[in-house]
């Protein structure tokens, strides 16, 4: 059973975990930029009082939960805030440590599994922060905060543990993530 343009949207965005241009998103759906922000208007009013909402700015869809559910959401927050940062945790903040910022799709491809999850627990946790790609201001990357490093004990990346050798590594990771998705275009 194939599924309505509507319902493909919402999985988009839901899978996605972070916010995705309109027209990446007509790109995927095999619709117009119109059609998109019309699927939006229709998904917005049908999860109007679901708990969820669907953030629209001006070129970007975002799936977020909606502000009435602030409470609740903030229990869950401070439940995950009173955990250890866990494998999965440590392992994506030693991506963008030692690759001086990475995308968070840097971070699934060396990680190899989908880590919105792991990063939205870093940025709860005010160890890693999103800035605009430079090379590409439709992208985010995430750059560790100084809390990060006074989490792990260190006064600046370079003093992590075999920094130089790990970072060139992740550098060449990167690059070969980069060299895949050019041959896949």
């Amino acid at each position: 059973m194939a599924l309505s343009k509507a319902a493909e949207l919402h999985a988009l965005l839901f899978a996605a975990g972070e916010p995705m241009t309109k027209k990446k998103l007509g790109s995927l759906l095999g619709v117009s930029e119109a059609e998109v922000s019309t699927l939006a208007a229709d998904m917005a009013a049908k999860l109007h009082g679901s708990g969820v909402a669907l953030i629209a700015a001006e070129n970007e869809l975002e799936l977020r939960t909606a502000p009435e559910a602030s409470d609740i959401v903030q229990k869950l927050r401070e439940g995950e805030l009173s955990k250890d940062l866990g494998k999965a945790g440590l392992e994506a903040l030693a991506v963008v440590l030692y690759q001086d910022g990475a995308t968070r799709s840097e971070i699934d491809w060396i990680r190899g599994v989908n880590s919105a999850q792991t990063v939205r627990s870093l940025m709860l946790r005010g160890l890693v922060e999103r800035i605009e790609d430079p090379s590409d201001k439709r992208k985010f990357r995430y750059r560790a905060t100084t809390d990060a490093l006074a989490h792990l004990g260190v006064g600046k990346r370079e003093d992590l543990p075999r920094f130089a050798e790990l970072s060139k590594e992740a550098e060449h990771a990167v690059a070969a993530a980069s060299a895949g998705d050019q041959s896949n275009a």
